[in-house]
């Protein structure tokens, strides 16, 4: 039996509320989905919240009925922001979709020295869609935050607020990431990886976040593009962590 359509509802909520669905869920559930009055569905809300919910139609308005307060599903230890230098074309809307179902928490759009792109606040606006349109159909119980773009010097400023920050690099020592994650890791529970753009970073950008303490890593002997090595790096996050 398949799992309940889920929808995000803004704000927090109680059992027995009922709620206003958001123009694109309604349209979905209603011309999509072609659900029902009564049809059951899964809602999560901005307290990271699920209910069992039931779709609750009033003329044209659609909304969900709250009915059970379900369990939490346990939280990773572990909360990942990746920012990423931005790629040209629709290269980002895969790298969001993607972060979104491996579970970083932020995803930061990086200007840089050899980015030949840029985010437009459009731009940000629909990464943010495809990011609640992911975390929606991945099972999980939050969207990730799509920030605002900033540079590598707005980045270094934050990297003190991380327990770990991670720069893979083409240039950087070799030592297999097998080897000194384990290490890195102790302890943590924020970390940040630094995506360069398709034309890499600069040294002096690497300079910049060495010096607030970031760790330059390899990722092996083959460069991985822009779009890739965020993810790999996510996923061997992800397995070093269990």
């Amino acid at each position: 039996m398949s799992s309940p359509a889920r929808f995000f509802l803004e704000g927090t909520h109680a059992v027995g509320d009922v709620v206003a669905l958001d123009a694109s869920d309604a349209r979905k559930i209603a011309t999509v989905l072609r659900m029902r009055d009564g049809d059951e569905i899964e809602a999560i809300d901005s307290s990271s919240t699920r209910y069992r919910a039931t779709v609750h139609l009033d003329g044209a308005a659609v909304g969900a009925r709250l009915i059970e307060a379900l369990a939490a599903r346990p939280a990773s230890r572990l909360r990942v922001v990746v920012a990423q230098g931005i790629p040209k074309g629709q290269k980002m809307d895969f790298v969001v979709e993607k972060l979104t179902e491996l579970g970083a928490a932020e995803i930061v759009p990086l200007r840089s020295a050899r980015a030949v792109a840029d985010a437009s606040p459009a731009k940000i606006e629909r990464w943010r869609r495809l990011a609640r349109s992911a975390a929606m159909q991945c099972g999980r119980a939050d969207v990730p935050v799509v920030a605002e773009p900033t540079d590598v010097d707005g980045l270094a400023a934050r990297c003190g607020s991380f327990d770990l920050v991670l720069v893979p690099w083409e240039s950087a020592d070799p030592a297999p990431l097998r080897d000194i994650l384990p290490g890195l890791l102790a302890g943590a529970a924020g970390v940040l990886i630094v995506i360069g753009p398709e034309g890499g970073f600069a040294q002096d950008e690497v300079a910049a976040l060495r010096a607030v303490g970031a760790h330059a890593v390899s990722l092996g002997g083959r460069i991985l593009r822009t779009e890739t090595a965020g993810l790999a790096m996510l996923a061997m996050l992800d397995y070093a962590m269990g």
